[in-house]
């Protein structure tokens, strides 16, 4: 049972997550609020909203492990899984610059959890976050490299926008009870750490809106958006979810994720880089071994 309520959790979620940017991109063309501001709520925010919803949700019930292990299991599997099916699909061949610059970024930020690990997350850590991520999207957008696409959704009334909004924040918050609540439960049952269950099943399930938006694109031969998008989605983790997380309450980083998965995820961003500068382009042999590095990382975690 707790497996089905795990699925409506995250169908909750997900729901949840287009409704909110539908009614906020409405409401903010009503009130004339930047192209910026909105950019940053739909390209940085969008996929990211079921990790938010169940990460603050974990932070708030003290199961911090969960919130952390959710954010990192989360731009793993962003790395190989979804970049893995997305490129298997059709290659990446046009690597531009803004691209690598935000694997650099990623680079940057996973050496700043490794830092973290001997520190906490507080209101500190979350002011200094949020303010990093506004000024990275500032500078993306001041560059014209902020796709802005998706501001073209449908337009609403104000009453309809504000009830869209409202409306995805109680699906948000009753997926993320029921999503993480579930996740404790099967945790428990099969006698694994929160930890790992953050790593595997919520980071899997969190990422399926990337991992669409992946597919698709592929699909659409529109796959430089993909990579973006999940550069840009791993980014907006770690400064936005576990920024936004830690206004929420103070927890610090399980040592065993400090010790070997954000190592792994360091090593993964820096394939990828690797492929970016040397390989110039990210191809269906980075497709098979991402594939098969996702497959091996899910074994030996729950082993």
């Amino acid at each position: 049972m707790d497996f089905l309520y795990l699925i409506l959790g995250l169908l909750l979620l997900v729901a949840g997550a287009e409704i909110v940017i539908r009614g906020s991109v409405s409401l903010g063309k009503k009130l004339n609020i930047s192209l910026f501001a909105i950019g940053v709520v739909i390209v940085a925010g969008g996929t990211s909203l079921p990790e938010l919803a169940s990460s603050i949700n974990a932070v708030v019930n003290n199961h911090a492990d969960l919130a952390v292990g959710a954010v990192v299991g989360s731009n793993i599997a962003n790395l190989i899984l979804v970049m893995a099916a997305t490129t298997i699909i059709l290659p990446i061949s046009n690597i531009t610059k803004n691209q690598i610059n935000q694997a650099w970024i990623n680079i940057g930020l996973g050496v700043s959890l490794i830092v973290m690990s001997y520190l906490y997350f507080n209101y500190i850590f979350g002011i200094v976050s949020i303010l990093l991520l506004i000024l990275i999207m500032y500078l993306q957008f001041k560059k014209g490299s902020l796709d802005l696409k998706e501001i073209n959704k449908s337009e609403y009334s104000t009453l309809v926008a504000i009830f869209l909004i409202v409306l995805g924040i109680i699906f948000l918050m009753y997926g993320s009870d029921l999503f993480v609540d579930s996740a404790i439960n099967i945790a428990n049952y099969f006698n694994v750490s929160k930890a790992v269950i953050g790593l595997s099943i919520i980071a899997f399930g969190t990422s399926l809106p990337e991992l669409v938006v992946g597919i698709m694109s592929a699909i659409k031969r529109k796959v430089d958006f993909a990579l973006g998008n999940i550069l840009g989605s791993n980014i907006y983790n770690v400064l936005g979810v576990l920024g936004i997380s830690s206004f929420f309450g103070t927890f610090s980083m399980p040592e065993i994720i400090a010790k070997q998965d954000l190592l792994f995820m360091l090593l993964i961003t820096f394939i990828v880089l690797g492929f970016m500068f040397f390989v110039r382009k990210i191809g269906r042999i980075y497709g098979s071994i991402g594939l098969l590095l996702y497959i091996c990382y899910m074994y030996y975690i729950f082993i």
